[in-house]
């Protein structure tokens, strides 16, 4: 379809959103307010509520697996094996860990309603987020160019967001139209995506910000730079970027034409800009974010685990990660006008308090992702200082759970879109002859996971410069559902592909995160490191993440040797189309994997420190390709991964 639709919102010249802080009571020697003037007392003073989320990717359903909970505290409990068989200690003890205690969360109809319950009893209140709306989405929403989330941001009543990286996955004319609204002629759905599917997109009632993104070699921005609310004179400006490094993590053609600057440069130019117009309190919307560290638990036996930060952690309690923060830096000299910083892109929840440059605390906030947490913010407005009062400030990250009564007008919109799906949905790929399972044999191996990286490394997008992959990696936890030989029907669903047939969805189910397959240059040395991580740090603590390789790459392993004691890879065992790879860098391999680990994502360190990554296609594109030119498909034996003690 290539008409553009009727405009159904108002097009928002300057947006708004409001203004923050948080964790003042914990904070000693915060600021009164940002020139350290006390409160004014009576109607001089206005309070504000400011709700923000980020990272939102498209989840308009409730998002299933590790990434629908959320972890709220932790229980000892007894180790059990793979059967589900107690386990002792050498001694007859039984053997303790620490287990995470969970509570499922998110869908675009309980964060709607949860938005609604925070905002009553609030005279003024304001929503923005920090990017990454879209992009990486479920085929839900991705089917449709991401339009259905757009037109759920209306209805949630989303006022002002920066943009992320992802927002850039199909190029920026592509989020430009978000904005603006219109059709594209993509076929009515070709490549599995359909714009318009009802006959029009009326854009973003909400306004996207992009202050440092800008066409090269000029100093216009593709986006407005930032947007000021005026709540009975209150104003407050809001600040939109994403990480200066996006252009490293997206693909070429999407920001062709584009100069992403500095984030601290951009935003303390911008200041005496919004200064001139009476604006004093200043929020900046990040997409670039921070990691806590991990913490410990004291269990009912008195042991001390260490684990992962809970979702309400303050830093407080447990810092940041410096290694693993670029918010950091970027708070710390960001110019003291600036009130708070609203951030996201590391998909972690945090409420942390980093002192800017006159050494004055200064609150930055994420909410996790995909839904699942809300940012409540509340705040005094000061109107004869015409800024905010640090002390007033409260920040908060409420779960979006699944209790309450999901909102109507979201849900019929889910199931709009859920009708309007089944035609990509339904299309059949091809057919396996025998279940294709997540089910690793002792060695780490599963059929699924061969499968996956054998489709990643057949993958022509990410060839560059005539080099192709020699291995693909695929993490374990990015394998969301199994494929299974007789048909399991939905009984509210009238289609029947058959026993053995693969469906668009069933593919797109098993790897549901429209992650990017990313090739690069890895050395020998690098390699090695990369699989021993496999059993050290976060990945011990897991008990193990066994990265999934493509034919053509085997290596052993070595489980005598205790997990986190030494090196489990046996040296020479490495070898490629049955060449040993030597441990040292005299040689570079080309290997591929999905974006997430091509980030260090699962604590798989070795891939940052990869060289000339480039970004290919959705890796479930590759993977409906590859099963379609394989059909019929069987799994061969599971041989890559072996183990032994030389």
């Amino acid at each position: 379809m290539s008409a553009s639709g009727p405009r159904r919102r108002r097009m928002m010249a300057a947006l708004a959103a409001a203004a923050t802080l948080a964790l003042v009571a914990a904070l000693p020697g915060q600021a009164s307010n940002a020139a350290g003037k006390p409160a004014a007392p009576g109607k001089t003073q206005i309070d504000i509520q400011l709700l923000s989320f980020n990272d939102f990717h498209g989840n308009l359903k409730p998002p299933t697996g590790s990434s629908g909970r959320l972890t709220t505290g932790y229980v000892e409990t007894q180790a059990k094996d793979s059967a589900g068989n107690p386990v002792f200690n050498p001694d007859g003890s039984p053997k303790l860990q620490a287990t995470a205690v969970t509570q499922d969360a998110g869908g675009v109809a309980n964060l709607a309603s949860k938005l609604r319950a925070l905002r009553a009893g609030h005279e003024h209140s304001i929503t923005v987020a920090a990017g990454d709306l879209i992009g990486a989405s479920p085929l839900l929403s991705a089917a449709f160019h991401d339009e259905p989330t757009i037109e759920a941001m209306n209805e949630l009543g989303l006022e002002a967001t920066s943009v992320g990286n992802h927002e850039f996955d199909e190029g920026y004319q592509e989020l430009q139209r978000m904005q603006a609204g219109g059709c594209l002629a993509d076929g009515d759905g070709a490549n599995n995506q359909n714009s318009c599917p009802d006959g029009s997109f009326g854009g973003a009632d909400f306004q996207y910000l992009a202050a440092n993104v800008k066409y090269a070699g000029t100093d216009t921005t593709i986006l407005p730079a930032y947007t000021v609310k005026n709540i009975k004179g209150a104003k407050i400006g809001f600040i939109g970027m994403t990480l200066k490094e996006t252009p490293s993590i997206v693909t070429a053609s999407g920001v062709a034409g584009l100069e992403f600057t500095d984030e601290v440069a951009t935003a303390n130019a911008l200041v005496p800009v919004l200064k001139a117009q009476g604006v004093n309190a200043i929020v900046v919307l990040l997409h670039q974010g921070a990691v806590p560290s991990g913490t410990t638990f004291t269990g009912a036996s008195g042991k001390v685990y260490n684990v992962a930060a809970p979702y309400d952690a303050a830093c407080g309690s447990v810092p940041l990660s410096a290694k693993d923060s670029p918010v950091i830096p970027i708070a710390e000299n960001l110019d003291p006008a600036i009130d708070m910083i609203i951030s996201g892109h590391t998909h972690q929840p945090y409420v942390c308090s980093i002192p800017d440059p006159s050494g004055h605390n200064r609150m930055v906030t994420s909410a996790s992702s995909f839904g699942r947490l809300v940012t409540e913010t509340n705040l005094t407005y000061d109107r004869r200082t015409q800024d905010i009062v640090r002390t007033s400030v409260n920040s908060t990250n409420v779960i979006v759970n699944r209790l309450a009564t999901p909102a109507p007008d979201l849900t019929a919109l889910v199931t709009k879109y859920d009708d309007l799906v089944k035609p990509i949905a339904n299309k059949l790929l091809g057919t396996i002859t025998e279940n294709i399972t997540q089910s690793q044999n002792p060695a780490g191996e599963s059929t699924l996971g061969d499968l996956i990286a054998d489709a990643q490394v057949a993958d022509p997008s990410v060839v560059t410069g005539g080099q192709t992959p020699v291995v693909a990696f695929m993490n374990p936890g990015g394998i969301r559902a199994d494929l299974t030989y007789a048909e399991n029907p939905d009984p509210t669903d009238t289609f029947d592909e058959g026993d053995g047939v693969v469906t668009y969805e069933e593919a797109f189910n098993v790897q549901p995160f429209n992650n990017y397959d990313v090739s690069m240059d890895m050395t020998g040395a690098q390699i090695y490191s990369l699989l021993e991580q496999q059993w050290a740090g976060g990945n011990l603590a897991a008990g193990a993440k066994v990265l999934q390789v493509s034919s053509g790459f085997a290596y052993r392993w070595n489980p005598a040797v205790a997990a986190g004691t030494g090196n489990r890879v046996i040296p020479g065992s490495v070898t490629i189309n049955g060449v040993v790879v030597a441990n040292d860098s005299s040689q570079t391999f080309r290997v591929v994997a999905n974006n997430f680990l091509a980030d260090g994502g699962d604590n798989f360190a070795a891939f940052k420190d990869a060289t000339n990554k480039y970004i290919g296609g959705l890796d479930i594109d590759a993977f409906a390709n590859y099963l379609a030119g394989h059909s019929p498909y069987t799994p061969p034996a599971r041989t890559r991964i072996t183990t032994g003690t030389s």
